[in-house]
C-alpha cells in the first residue's frame, strides 16, 4: 500500500478540508491522476496519485486534517482488470431521499455529499442538475444554484386544496446551517481586521465612459482578430491606474512598523468571485504591460480563479488593488482596503444619465468610482487628485498614450 498524505501547501497552513474526491472508493487510479481536491483557507488544491493502483479512501469528503495527514492509500498489486469491491467512500448523513436520487442517476451527474444534502433540501432530482465538476460531477456550487422544477397546475377542482398547501407551505422557517469554509473565515477574519487596524475613508467621483465606449466599438473586433481577446473596460481602468499612481506613490505604498514602504512598480490585484468566495489574483508589473497582455492575464487568473487552480503564491504581495461590484449591478459601494495594501480602487455600473455638458443636459454613460484609502498614509489631496487623474484618462484615452 502506497499512502496518500496532504501535502504542504503554505508556510503559515497547517490543516485543510477535504472538498471532494473526484475518485470512488475502490477505483482503480493512474500515475498522477487527480484523486482528491483540497481546500485550504486561499487556495484549492489537487491531490494526484503516487502510484497506479485501486484506491482506499480513509478520510470524507468535508472532513479537516492536518498537513501531512494520511487520507487513503493505493494498492498498486492491484490489477486493472479486478472488481472495484470496496466499501463506498465515507460521506456526511443525508436524508434517505436524497440517497435514493444520488444512486438513481449516472456517474456522470452523480452528486458530492454536500451537494446531494443541498439538492435533497431543496426538493431538486439530481438528474435534472448540470454538473461542472470532473467529469460532470455536481457540485456543492452547482447545488446551490439549482431550482427545483415548476410544480404541475392543479385541476380546477383541486383549487381549494391547492390553495391551502400553498398557505401552509409559504411560510417556512426551517434554518440550515454550514460549516464555514477556510477561505470564508480568512475573507471574514481580513475584512475585520482591515476595519479596526486603518484609519479607512472613501472619496468619490463620476466617470464619463463616452470615450472609452466609442474607442473599444471601433476597435474591438481588429483587437480581438489580432491578440486573440477581448476588448474590455478592466484594461483601460488597470492601465489608468498604473499611471496615476506614478503620479502618487503614496497610494501605492504601505505601512510597515514605523516606515513607509513605497513600490516602483504596480503589482495590481484584481478582485475575482469565485464559487468559494473572494480571491484576488495579483498581475505582476501591470505598468508595463500593454493592453492586450492585461486583458490576456485577467482572464488566465480569473479562469484559472473559478476552476479552484489559482496558488497561493499568484495571491500574494500586491500593491493595489481594484474591484468591479459594477458586472453584478452595483451603483455604489465603499470597498474595503486589502490589507497590508493602502489603497483600493472600486468600479461600478454603467448607467445612462442626465450630465451638463457646455450649458446643455445631455445623456451620457456615467460610471462612479471609489476609491477607499488609508488615511494614516495617503492624504486627501493625494487621493482626489489620484481619482481625478484616473477620471481625466478614461474620459480621454490619449492621455494613456501619451502618458499626460
Amino acid at each position: 500500500m502506497i499512502d496518500v498524505k496532504v501535502p504542504a501547501v503554505g508556510e503559515s497552513i497547517s490543516e485543510v478540508t477535504i472538498a471532494s474526491w473526484l475518485k470512488k472508493d475502490g477505483d482503480m487510479v493512474k500515475l498522477d491522476e487527480a484523486i482528491c481536491s483540497i481546500e485550504s483557507d486561499k487556495a484549492t488544491l489537487e491531490i494526484a496519485a503516487p502510484k497506479a493502483g485501486k484506491l482506499k479512501i480513509l478520510k470524507a469528503e468535508g472532513e479537516t486534517v492536518a498537513i501531512g495527514a494520511k487520507i487513503a492509500e493505493v494498492d498498486e498489486t492491484a490489477t486493472a482488470g479486478a472488481p472495484a469491491t470496496a466499501a463506498p467512500a465515507p460521506e456526511t448523513p443525508q436524508a434517505p431521499a436524497a440517497s435514493a436520487r444520488a444512486e438513481a442517476v449516472s456517474d456522470k451527474n452523480f452528486p458530492s455529499p454536500a451537494a446531494a444534502k443541498i439538492l435533497a433540501e431543496k426538493g431538486v432530482d439530481a438528474a435534472s442538475v448540470s454538473g461542472t465538476g470532473r467529469d460532470g460531477r455536481i457540485t456543492k456550487a452547482d447545488a446551490m444554484g439549482a431550482s427545483a422544477a415548476p410544480a404541475v397546475s392543479a385541476p380546477v377542482s383541486d383549487l381549494k386544496a391547492l390553495a391551502q398547501q400553498t398557505m401552509s407551505s409559504s411560510f417556512s422557517r426551517d434554518i440550515r446551517r454550514e460549516k464555514m469554509s477556510g477561505l470564508r473565515k480568512t475573507i471574514a477574519t481580513r475584512l475585520v481586521s482591515a476595519k479596526n487596524t486603518t484609519a479607512m475613508l472613501t472619496t468619490f467621483n463620476e466617470v464619463d465612459m463616452s470615450a472609452v465606449m466609442e474607442l473599444r466599438k471601433k476597435y474591438k473586433d481588429s483587437f480581438k482578430e489580432k491578440h486573440g481577446v477581448g476588448l474590455g473596460f478592466m484594461s483601460f481602468f488597470t492601465k489608468a491606474a498604473c499611471a496615476a499612481l506614478k503620479q502618487f506613490p503614496a497610494v501605492n505604498g504601505m505601512i510597515d512598523g514605523n516606515e513607509i514602504v513605497y513600490h516602483n512598480y504596480a503589482d495590481v490585484g484584481v478582485a475575482v468571485s469565485t464559487p468559494r468566495g473572494l480571491v484576488v489574483p495579483v498581475i505582476r508589473n501591470a505598468e508595463s504591460m500593454g493592453m492586450a497582455a492585461i486583458e490576456s492575464k485577467i482572464i488566465e487568473l480569473a479562469t484559472r480563479a473559478r476552476d479552484g487552480k489559482i496558488t497561493i503564491e499568484e495571491m500574494q504581495n500586491g500593491t493595489f488593488t481594484i474591484t468591479n461590484g459594477g458586472i453584478f449591478g452595483s451603483m455604489l459601494s465603499t470597498p474595503i482596503i486589502n490589507a497590508p495594501q493602502s489603497a483600493i480602487l472600486g468600479l461600478h455600473n454603467i448607467v445612462e444619465r442626465p450630465v451638463a455638458v457646455n450649458g446643455q443636459v445631455v445623456i451620457r454613460p456615467i460610471m462612479y468610482l471609489a476609491l477607499s484609502y488609508d488615511h494614516r498614509i495617503i492624504d486627501g489631496r493625494e487621493s482626489v487628485s489620484f481619482l481625478k487623474a484616473v477620471k481625466e484618462m478614461i474620459e480621454d484615452p490619449s492621455r494613456l498614450l501619451l502618458d499626460i
